[in-house]
């Protein structure tokens, strides 16, 4: 997930250097949310790897 969005990121940066102001907002906006949603659930698997592991 992190591969697409920085796939979109620079596709967003291409698009926004050669003067494509629509398809640059779109772009950018679907590799933010990637991001956000790959970070969301980055903290989650840290979250439940910690609390399932067994006391050493």
């Amino acid at each position: 997930m992190l591969y697409w969005a920085l796939v979109f990121l620079v596709f967003a940066l291409v698009a926004a250097a050669f003067g494509f102001g629509g398809i640059a907002t779109a772009s950018a906006s679907i590799a933010q949310i990637l991001f956000i949603v790959f970070l969301v659930l980055f903290v989650a698997s840290l979250v439940f790897g910690f609390v399932r592991r067994p006391p050493a």
